[in-house]
């Protein structure tokens, strides 16, 4: 059964309706993605897979962002960030969105794994929350300016994934120990690898934006449908964006789930195949950039229990100014962050959203 709290409800709109939960632990698909990337720990299986190397991107965090970031934990916890991320331009044919260009972090999540590595807990940050950007530096060495009341999932585009990593960390006090990044337009090639995900969906979906046309049911998708899929907003739900996440955190589950199904083991082509696909929608911090630093890094979690992880949403009211946007409640979201930074128990109170009434 799911574990996750009443703090990770969608806010109630300000018409009263309400957008629909988020039901998913966005925490798994991490420790997932890396069981799959472990397959490559041994024999002929890691000597095919070794040649896939540079299909994972990396980035160095420290390079990029300097010195000015908080102080490590003191204890052996870690804290990751994870983004799911939509390149509009990969999406354009499967999408009908025309020639849309860059990028957005449409899902982020604070995966904070305590010392002991025994339990995790993942804080999902709304992409409509509005946050102050800090000063930073583009990849070009163009320097940025902070503003205030910058819509999150705008500075990916904007700046790049090092000031997202650097927004995270002042608007938490936390030092990110690694960045994992996976690319939803990735995702297609991958789907058609393994052969299509089965997803089920309890209502009729029909987006003319997304152009999926589902009806409630069992189906199973092929890539552009996959795509298609988890950028589907306007059908679901109240139209809103956590809809939206809502269904990531289905298909993001269902795909994983499909891949440990595969027979991996007993079709060496068919591994390649797929982890060509995977890597390839992958970027991480410098440190983690390879299959067996990735492989290192999944054994050491190798006591986290993914059913007994939570998700919580970042406390959030709406904007008193603009109600289509949320900020971050106080001092529920204080609170919050402080637990993490002191690698403690999350209080109750810290869980709660004034906006969800809980």
């Amino acid at each position: 059964m799911s574990k996750t709290m009443e703090s990770a409800r969608a806010p109630e709109a300000p018409d009263g309706g309400h957008p629909p939960r988020s039901k998913r632990r966005w925490g798994r698909i991490v420790l997932l993605t890396l069981l799959v990337l472990v397959l490559a720990s041994g024999g002929v299986v890691y000597w095919l897979l070794s040649g896939l190397n540079h299909n994972i991107k990396g980035l160095d965090i420290d390079h990029a962002i300097g010195d000015d970031r908080p102080e490590k934990l003191p204890t052996s916890g870690q804290n990751i960030l994870i983004l799911g991320s939509d390149s509009r331009a990969g999406a354009n044919a499967a999408l009908h969105t025309g020639n849309v260009s860059g990028a957005r972090s449409d899902t982020a999540l604070v995966m904070h794994i305590p010392e002991g590595r025994t339990q995790a807990v993942a804080i999902s940050i709304p992409r409509d929350t509005l946050v102050t950007r800090p000063e930073c530096t583009k990849s070009d060495g163009t320097a940025v300016a902070s503003a205030k009341r910058v819509m999150f999932n705008s500075i990916y585009g904007q700046v790049g994934p090092a000031c997202v990593v650097k927004t995270v960390e002042q608007m938490s006090g936390i030092r990110m120990d690694h960045y994992m990044e996976i690319d939803f337009s990735g995702f297609k090639g991958l789907v058609d690898a393994i052969g299509g995900v089965t997803v089920t969906v309890d209502q009729d979906i029909h987006d003319k934006s997304s152009g999926l046309d589902l009806t409630a049911g069992t189906h199973r998708l092929d890539g552009t449908e996959s795509l298609q899929f988890v950028r589907t907003r306007h059908g679901i739900g109240d139209g809103s964006d956590l809809g939206r996440i809502s269904l990531q955190q289905q298909f993001m589950l269902d795909l994983l789930s499909e891949i440990k199904q595969q027979d991996l083991l007993g079709s060496p082509t068919k591994t390649y195949k797929i982890a060509d696909k995977l890597t390839a929608a992958l970027t991480t911090d410098s440190d983690l950039a390879s299959l067996t630093k990735l492989a290192e890094f999944s054994r050491s979690l190798n006591g986290v229990d993914p059913s007994s992880m939570e998700t919580i949403m970042l406390p959030v009211m709406y904007d008193k100014i603009d109600p289509n946007r949320v900020v971050a409640a106080e001092p529920q979201a204080t609170e919050l962050w402080k637990a993490l930074r002191d690698d403690s128990t999350i209080p109750e109170s810290a869980k709660k959203s004034p906006a969800t009434g809980g």
